[in-house]
């Protein structure tokens, strides 16, 4: 009943105004209010009065608002795989023998077998993909950060895909280091006791091309490195009513769970319909001095020089049909 719970709390999450109000006028609520008022009602619904029926009520919502989503779940649970070998060894969807059909079933199930094998690429650094899986997203680009310069792209973006229909995804890949990059790592200078400036770091954010990608994480994240959990930051609290707290999304420093043998990650994640990469990057942090030494060199104008361009925009041209009359001017953060 947890698992339905948690499940009905996300559907609601994704709906829109008019299904959040058609799902508080089914149960005699208020449906005035804005959004956020709306989501925080129906949440409180579903947590203080979950009943068969309101689960029902939210499902049939959610699947009229995702009807693709539903068709897939679907088809996912009519067959499930068996199971998937770290080393690639794959076995073949699992079904209910017919009595008439034994030799027939035995070797059309071979043959399917043969087909994934030969339908199915690399993905994460050798491990196999399921045949349904998209290919990783090699072409998400992540957002450059100020006080971290990369060195090295050890994984560059790459979708998390989900193995199953169940919402809580575990997405595994295994790296190396090379003895140059241990080494860096060994002999960078320290920013304090037992944290080195040059780090691995792991990245997640949404695997849209559209354009730049800031760090974002999906639900429920726990990253596992070496059989040991990474600290991932938590949420900040949020005092207003109704508002969700809200976590910050920043690279996570595994470096201190490493080896200088294969390293094995294993990304726990919740799939609730979006798209989300993970990308592993060696980088140098830099401090606020050395980023601020670093301002200092570029190229900017002296206050003479800032004052004889805004004259020269507001000097009058007889020969114009258009004067100016005043300028507006934004500053923007230099990193």
């Amino acid at each position: 009943m947890a698992a339905e719970l948690v499940e009905a709390m996300n559907m609601v999450k994704s709906f829109r105004v008019l299904d959040l109000q058609t799902l508080l006028s089914s149960v005699g609520r208020s449906k005035s209010g804005l959004k956020q008022d709306l989501v925080s009602r129906a949440l409180r619904l579903v947590q203080g009065e979950c009943s068969p029926e309101l689960l029902r009520e939210i499902r049939q919502l959610y699947e009229s608002r995702f009807p693709k989503k539903a068709a897939r779940a679907a088809v996912a649970a009519a067959a499930v795989p068996v199971g998937l070998g770290v080393g690639g060894s794959r076995t073949g969807y699992h079904s209910s023998p017919s009595p008439n059909s034994s030799s027939s079933s035995s070797s059309s199930s071979s043959s399917l077998r043969s087909g994934a094998r030969s339908q199915v690429g690399s993905y994460l650094n050798g491990l196999d993909k399921p045949p349904q899986s998209r290919q990783p997203a090699g072409s998400v680009k992540l957002a450059s950060l100020p006080f971290y310069q990369t060195l090295e792209v050890l994984l560059p973006p790459t979708e998390l895909v989900p193995q199953n229909s169940e919402k809580l995804q575990d997405t595994p890949c295994t790296f190396e280091l090379s003895k140059a990059q241990v080494e860096r790592i060994r002999n960078s200078r320290e920013l304090y006791t037992g944290l080195k400036s040059v780090q691995v770091v792991l990245r997640l954010c949404y695997a849209d091309t559209s354009g730049v990608q800031e760090d974002q994480y999906p639900p429920n994240i726990a990253i596992k490195v070496n059989h040991s959990y990474c600290h991932v930051p938590g949420y900040y609290p949020s005092n207003k009513p109704g508002v969700e707290p809200r976590r910050p999304c920043r690279p996570v420093n595994i470096t201190s769970y490493l080896s200088t043998a294969t390293n094995r990650l294993v990304v726990t994640w919740g799939n609730y319909g979006k798209r989300y990469c993970v990308a592993l990057d060696l980088v140098q942090v830099l401090t606020s001095e050395e980023l601020f030494a670093m301002m200092k060199r570029f190229s900017v104008k002296s206050p003479e020089q800032c004052r004889e361009i805004i004259q020269e925009k507001l000097r009058y041209d007889p020969d114009s049909e258009i004067a100016t009359t005043g300028l507006r001017v934004s500053l923007m953060c230099p990193v």
